[in-house]
């Protein structure tokens, strides 16, 4: 039920939703009210009314419920995103009601944080983050639409990948502790993420048929994380060239612990690999003897898909043995690195055209136009 009424110089709407609550409204015109009348009737019937007293919900009070609620991530992730929330997210819409939070006050936002000298993918994160969590103000009916829409980003430059040579590898093995010499030449020539290495155990290493399985990983977070890659893809066996793997061989019989469940990889003390530690002391000190700085333990994995293509395996192959989760994923990281792919493609395209004949009778034009 709904009506409409004069009251000081205002036409005053007033209609009851589904439960039986009433709200109102104030118009200048009797036309604006009826138009309001008939939106919020149309919005009931729908099921896509929501109740604007819910607008005026605090952000900081529905982020931290929709936080509580949110399916379980992976602790770095997990960390990674809290961290957003608290230094780049809470400060500018914390006390604002969801309600209040528009199109342009986000806009205003991101072009704050780009002008503050953050970097742009820094930036995007944490857009994508106010995203999800506006998002689900949405589905939980506080909102009616996200202010979240085409609002303008900075452009992520894709950061220049480092490639070592063979050569290289072998002088960054060199410098290594000889603890480490093995986990060097497994991520340049396997393919292993640091926290894949870390989590590498002696009963997922197969040297007969020359191969490491990668099933569980380590990270730290504040604390030591066990868990499985991050996708199916993830978990895979990888093959591994036969002096890389005697090498690995070498490294257990002197540094690993009998039992299939023994760490590879561990700390000096013996313990779990605790990979902050670890590039303080034993990486940083390496790549800068070996004269390689600036480098990341990642950049080995760089290497190895490098060398994988330069090898001549097909981009399937490189997709599988690096556990992405797609071809085109590969393609889009280092599609460039495949040898004469641009050149195999002209010489495809060429087997396709048809020229015209020449046509005899035609004469070619003077200068002046003329024939």
């Amino acid at each position: 039920m709904s009506h409409i009424q004069r009251r000081d110089d205002k036409w005053q709407a007033r209609y009851r939703d589904a439960a039986g609550r009433e709200h109102s409204r104030r118009f200048d015109r009797k036309y604006d009210a009826e138009r309001w009348l008939r939106d919020q009737a149309v919005a009931v019937d729908r099921g896509t009314w929501v109740d604007p007293q819910h607008g005026r919900t605090r952000f900081d009070a529905w982020c931290e419920e929709w936080w509580a609620t949110t399916p379980a991530l992976r602790p770095s992730s997990r960390a990674r995103d809290l961290s957003y929330l608290r230094s780049k997210i809470l400060p500018t819409f914390g006390s604002m009601p969801l309600g209040s939070i528009d199109h342009m006050s986000v806009r205003a936002w991101v072009a704050e944080l780009s002008a503050a000298g953050f970097a742009p993918a820094t930036v995007t994160k944490a857009y994508q983050i106010l995203s999800k969590v506006l998002a689900a103000a949405v589905d939980a009916k506080l909102i009616l639409v996200s202010p979240c829409h085409n609002v303008p980003l900075p452009k992520v430059e894709r950061e220049e990948m480092r490639f070592l040579t063979p050569d290289e590898i072998a002088t960054l093995a060199g410098a290594m502790d000889a603890r480490y010499r093995a986990l060097v030449l497994l991520g340049a020539y396997a393919g292993l993420r640091i926290g894949e290495l870390a989590g590498l155990r002696r009963g997922r290493v197969e040297p007969l048929r020359r191969s490491v399985r990668v099933e569980e990983i380590l990270t730290e977070v504040g604390g030591l994380y066990w868990g499985q890659p991050k996708t199916k893809a993830g978990r895979r066996s990888v093959s591994v060239p036969g002096p890389i793997m005697d090498e690995l061989v070498a490294h257990m019989a002197n540094y690993c612990d009998d039992g299939q469940d023994a760490l590879v990889f561990t700390s000096p003390a013996g313990g779990p690999l605790r990979v902050t530690t670890w590039r303080r002391r034993f990486w940083n000190p390496a790549v800068a003897d070996a004269g390689l700085s600036p480098l990341r333990p990642h950049d080995l994995r760089h290497t190895a898909v490098a060398l994988w293509i330069a090898s001549g395996i097909t981009p399937l192959q490189v997709s599988r043995r690096a556990g992405h989760t797609s071809t085109a994923f590969t393609y889009d990281r280092y599609g460039h690195l495949f040898p004469g792919a641009e050149d195999e493609a002209a010489d495809l395209l060429a087997r396709l055209v048809v020229t015209p004949a020449p046509a005899a009778d035609v004469v070619p034009l003077r200068r002046d136009g003329r024939r």
